[in-house]
């Protein structure tokens, strides 16, 4: 972390992990919201998803380039570059949530094979995408602040 005029400058890099993080808390909590207010108690098998889970997919994008574009402008004397300590900081927090997509993704194959509903399949997929995207984030902003130890 950078220190100019005495006061530490956070990296493009993480302010990045920052949004994403909190679009994606908002996005998954907002379409886990509008699925059970529509299920209203009743099953969620039955619930109509489809365009819920697409719309906070696309919402998220969406918020997460806007913000980010917002938080560059506001934050532009910061700097926008990123060096080799912000590539390794990528690379190990990307390698952090490989594990968890995947067991996700081996969930909702087991899902498909004992014939689920597509409902469950769909929101185990979902679900495997914003953990394992949550981990990677998470792990990033750690590693920047130095909680987690060097490899």
């Amino acid at each position: 972390m950078p220190i100019e005029e005495g006061m530490p400058v956070m990296a493009f890099e993480e302010k990045g992990a920052w949004v994403a993080l909190i679009v994606g808390v908002i996005a998954y909590a907002v379409y886990v919201a509008v699925v059970l207010g529509r299920a209203a108690g009743g099953e969620l098998a039955d619930t109509p998803y489809a365009d819920a889970l697409l719309w906070s997919i696309g919402a998220a994008i969406v918020a997460g380039i806007l913000v980010t574009i917002v938080v560059s402008i506001l934050t532009r004397r910061d700097g926008l570059t990123s060096d080799q300590r912000d590539k390794q900081i990528s690379v190990r927090a990307s390698h952090s949530s490989r594990a968890f997509l995947t067991i996700g993704v081996l969930g909702a194959l087991a899902l498909a094979l004992l014939e689920a509903d597509p409902f469950w399949i769909a929101n185990t997929i979902y679900l495997a995408f914003v953990v394992s995207g949550l981990v990677e984030v998470g792990a990033r902003i750690a590693l920047y602040r130095g909680v987690m130890p060097a490899w």
